[in-house]
């Protein structure tokens, strides 16, 4: 069964988003669940920073040995910082999606509420 920490918010489009102390900054990555279902990650096309994005907007892409799937983004706000690791190692979206793994910063414009809390997404997940 996925990983899905409690702390974070997830869209029904397997992305993750964890509010950073202090600020109105999501970090965003994609979920135990939708790394299993790609397989080994071999390239992730990383956001621009600075773009502008609305509430599932696709940001980016992430290529497995299995598919080629869009990276969405799961609340509207600004690009304001990108996890250049993955450009070496896109793999870290298999071994560490919630740490190491992120793929983007988001400045927020309004709130995570339309989100699914941890709960709503492991019952999303299990009808699949």
């Amino acid at each position: 069964m996925a990983e899905v920490p409690e702390e974070l918010r997830y869209s029904e489009d397997h992305e993750w988003a964890a509010e950073t102390e202090g600020s109105k900054t999501v970090r965003v990555g994609i979920t135990d669940f939708a790394q299993d279902q790609l397989g080994d990650v071999v390239y992730v096309q990383l956001p621009e920073v600075d773009a502008t994005v609305g509430a599932g907007d696709p940001v980016g892409e992430v290529e497995s040995t299995k598919s080629v799937s869009e990276l969405l983004s799961p609340v509207a706000g600004t690009i304001t910082a990108v996890n250049d690791a993955l450009t070496d190692a896109p793999e870290l979206l298999n071994t560490d999606p919630y740490g190491e793994g992120w793929i983007f910063e988001l400045a927020v414009e309004g709130d995570l509420d339309d989100l699914l809390d941890a709960r709503a997404y492991t019952e999303l997940t299990n009808k699949d």
